[in-house]
């Protein structure tokens, strides 16, 4: 009944010693050639590789090591095989840190202060009030639900998407295609926390960038597929979008030249805005094993449906 956590065996022995210490009972392997593939049942993987699944076929979880499941091919999974994503706190904890710096450092300037300084200008920028300042969120699930709550201490207006309806504290909640609509209007930063499905797939557009406020800003933490990245160059050349932040893109990195590299109004960082922690992964992935075992619904188990 062993795990398998297939991933990079520094962060592998990490888990290794966790499980030692909270579930001995649990067996747990993180060297492939070190178990015989039919004695794993359950696997834990970011990216599968092609015929990985064919390999260990007595699996009865498949987990994801990250909050996502879109690098799955589900063709390649098992209709019956439960395929669960990971909800524990230390990634809300780090999408909830990048999302509320990056928000102030829109309100307060700080990205074109960093221009500015290399070019030696020396210029007081205005900065309105943060009841003014409206930050509106794609996707109102629980990454989004972790930032919207640090942020609110700051008094910003707070509003969210979602594809189907959701209440949230504190925060003007709209949903489907006509609440989309609604919605757009009232960001000034839009922040997308969406997950990938063929529905929102490309969402970020021009048509999008349009129903936003002329000189809002974007901050992306879901996937590079969400961008059309032509679309969000045209809209920074006209003004309509005032600045970007990415912390993804397509492909992941970006070939050399690409213009988002060197362009003054984005800003990149490496697909850095959360990451699993190992201290709180393991218990999420103990606790879901043993609700597997009694018969109780997993946390994160995947709809195939919805993809999330």
């Amino acid at each position: 009944m062993t795990l398998l956590y297939y991933e990079d065996a520094e962060r592998g022995a990490e888990w290794a010693a966790l499980f030692a210490e909270r579930a001995p009972e649990l067996p747990f392997e993180y060297r492939p050639d070190a178990i015989a593939p039919e004695a794993v049942r359950f696997l834990a993987v970011w990216h599968p590789p092609v015929g990985m699944l064919q390999r260990y076929s007595n699996i009865e979880v498949l987990f994801s090591v990250g909050a996502s499941v879109d690098q799955f091919d589900l063709g390649d999974i098992p209709h019956g095989l439960p395929l669960v994503r990971m909800v524990e706190p230390g990634i809300a904890e780090g999408m909830a840190e990048y999302v509320s710096l990056s928000v102030m450092l829109l309100h307060r300037h700080f990205l074109d202060y960093v221009g500015e300084q290399r070019a030696e200008v020396w210029k007081m920028k205005r900065f309105p009030p943060t009841y003014r300042l409206r930050v509106g969120f794609l996707g109102a699930g629980v990454l989004a639900q972790a930032a919207i709550a640090m942020l609110r201490p700051f008094g910003f207006a707070l509003s969210a998407w979602s594809r189907t309806e959701k209440a949230i504290e504190g925060v003007t909640c709209y949903h489907g295609e006509d609440g989309l609509n609604a919605f757009l209007p009232q960001c000034d930063i839009l922040v997308c926390l969406l997950p990938l499905t063929p529905e929102t797939r490309g969402m970020l557009n021009g048509a999008l960038f349009s129903k936003l406020p002329k000189g809002a800003a974007l901050i992306n933490c879901g996937r590079g597929q969400h961008l059309e990245q032509n679309d969000l160059l045209v809209a920074l050349a006209t003004g309509q979008l005032s600045r970007a932040i990415l912390d993804v893109t397509d492909p992941e990195p970006l070939g050399l030249g690409h213009p988002f590299w060197s362009h003054e109004k984005i800003f990149l960082t490496p697909h850095s805005a959360s990451m699993t922690q190992p201290d709180t992964a393991v218990d999420a992935v103990i606790d879901n094993i043993r609700r597997h075992r009694a018969g109780k619904t997993m946390v994160g188990l995947v709809d195939r449906n919805s993809l999330y």
